[in-house]
């Protein structure tokens, strides 16, 4: 793990960095969130840059200031505290925005607020050629000595990104790891710009606290950071647009601590985020505020146990394997890069190179409907690209789609095997028996397929040469399993959670050899009976958990409520 990149900090910008392509862009194309002005309050309050904190000995920065969503309100209670025309706060606020449009505005809105407070029309721009910044934030050169940073960054995938501009990116963000979003580099960046004690408050999507690709940033919080406060947004309107990811607010110091605040989907009003927000400081006790004690640790994902289980997870990950050190191995089905092409009922095509094809749709009912779908196999059975000249209907079939084919990025790198799919199709996968898990979905949806079908990429794949597969369906169905899903996995659009492979390798489970033939006989029965009854009992066997554990774990997984009010 490299240290935060306080060097490139006061490096030269590039000549072409963000402002050459989203100087003149629409909102949606750069990402940009409009934030309630209740909510932009709350996380002000949650920094502690309120009036009376003499503001005018601080320095506070909006990376992606907009048209002013945070900035307004931060100012306004900087004025509180001086007098008209008083130049001195000038080194006190720093915004940078990347769009003349946004920063127009957000400038216009500033002089008018100058206004209302007694600022002459003359002071007023020059405080606010001080202030209002025009630059790339991740490229623009800053002084690492802000008190507080605040904002929503912005939320764009890195795909959608020029890819000159991703390039540059990726070798200066070590945070910008895998399939990361955009906002991950401007936490980053804005870490490293704190002082000592200094502050950060974003909202923003809360993937990267869960997910593989926020193994980086994490593991960087925990080096050198202490995360304060956690408030779950999940299905409250904190911003004027809808947005697919569920946003958090997050408070970060720089500096060491153990104990983080939490509070879960509060109401939006200034009625309720005033007091929650003294209560997340520490300064009052309420009851929608719960503590919770290092959450972060390494690059390890995060837990803030909404559901109450995570003590029951933490005794179960300590007395328990990992579900791959018990031989059970977790997979994910082909991804082909294009998939009209590759997949389809009637591929003219050599039998050899056509398999069988399951996707999520043929499993939905709980038991497997094969609809008749295949997909090219373009690999021989030892692994190596076949050679198209001995099979004339597979070639002439993947030449008529030439086009399409070679406009992937995995054609465009394997020139001579421009044909290949994503991933390596293995085919002896096809004839094994395996259990199948659709990615997205609110709770576990485990399918046992006999060993006649390869797997989409839509769908993980579980085999084992230890565990009896339908004893393995039933427990990884239970209330138990779908606890540890929930635990680690960011929640998506309508509450549901990612089944993927990173959080179903957190599972725990007993190795098989040490599982009596009777329960093995019950947990293999319950699956093939679909008998819930049975199954609940034979899983509370296997752990050896009582009554009120049991019940406890029943509350994991369920579809976030409405709105606390505080």
């Amino acid at each position: 793990m490299r240290p935060i990149q306080a060097e490139l900090f006061e490096a030269a910008a590039p000549a072409k960095d963000a402002v050459a392509y989203f100087s003149e862009a629409s909102a949606e194309s750069r990402g940009a969130i409009h934030t309630r002005p209740e909510v932009a309050e709350f996380i002000l309050d949650l920094m502690g840059w309120s009036s009376g904190n003499r503001l005018s000995n601080s320095r506070l920065l909006e990376p992606s200031a907009g048209e002013g969503d945070f900035l307004i309100p931060a100012v306004r209670r900087l004025l509180a505290e001086v007098k008209p025309d008083d130049l001195r706060i000038a080194p006190c606020i720093r915004a940078v925005e990347v769009n003349l449009g946004a920063l127009a505005i957000c400038r216009e809105r500033l002089h008018e607020l100058l206004s209302e407070c007694g600022w002459s029309r003359l002071k007023s721009e020059q405080l606010l050629g001080d202030w209002l910044v025009h630059a790339d934030f991740l490229t623009v050169p800053l002084p690492a000595q802000f008190t507080h940073v605040v904002g929503n960054p912005p939320y764009l995938r890195l795909e959608s990104l020029p890819k000159d501009l991703l390039r540059l990116y990726r070798s200066q963000w070590t945070s910008l790891f895998d399939r990361a979003d955009l906002y991950v580099a401007f936490i980053e960046k804005s870490l490293g710009l704190l002082q000592p004690e200094g502050r950060l408050g974003f909202i923003c999507a809360d993937r990267w606290m869960k997910n593989r690709y926020g193994g980086p940033l994490r593991a960087l919080v925990s080096a050198s950071f202490h995360l304060e406060a956690y408030v779950d947004f999940t299905g409250c309107p904190a911003f004027f647009d809808e947005v697919d990811a569920y946003p958090a607010v997050t408070v970060f110091r720089r500096g060491t601590g153990s104990k983080t605040y939490i509070a879960f989907r509060p109401e939006i009003s200034a009625t309720n985020l005033i007091p929650l927000a003294k209560s997340l400081r520490g300064e009052t006790q309420h009851a929608a505020v719960s503590i919770r004690h290092d959450v972060a640790k390494s690059d390890q994902s995060w837990a803030f146990d909404e559901d109450g289980c995570m003590d029951v997870i933490r005794r179960l990950e300590t007395n328990f394997p990992e579900l791959e050190t018990v031989g059970v191995r977790v997979g994910i089905g082909v991804a082909t890069g294009a998939d009209a092409v590759y997949i389809g009922s009637d591929l003219d095509v050599e039998d050899s190179r056509k398999l069988p094809l399951v996707t999520t749709r043929d499993i939905r009912s709980g038991l497997v409907a094969w609809r008749g779908e295949w997909v090219l196999n373009p690999f021989e059975a030892d692994g190596r690209l076949v050679e198209l000249a001995r099979y004339p209907r597979f070639a002439a079939y993947l030449e008529k789609h030439r086009e399409r084919i070679a406009q992937r990025n995995v054609s465009a790198r394997n020139p001579q095997g421009w044909f290949r799919t994503i991933d390596r199709i293995h085919e002896s996968l096809t004839w094994r028996p395996k259990l199948l898990i659709p990615d997205i979905k609110g709770t576990a949806h485990v399918v046992y397929e006999e060993g006649k079908l390869y797997p989409h990429h839509n769908l993980y794949h579980i085999t084992s040469e230890t565990w009896e597969l339908r004893a393995l369906q039933t427990v990884l169905s239970s209330r138990l399993a779908l606890a540890f899903i929930a635990a680690y996995s960011p929640r998506m659009r309508g509450g549901n959670l990612r089944f993927q492979a990173q959080y179903l390798r957190r599972i725990r489970i007993p190795d098989w050899a040490t599982v009596k033939p009777a329960l093995r006989r019950k947990l293999s029965s319950a699956a093939i009976k679909q008998d819930t009854r049975i199954a609940d009992l034979a899983v509370r066997e296997l752990y050896g958990l009582d009554e009120a554990t049991w019940d406890l774990l029943g509350q994991a997984g369920q579809p976030a409520s409405t709105p606390v009010t505080t």
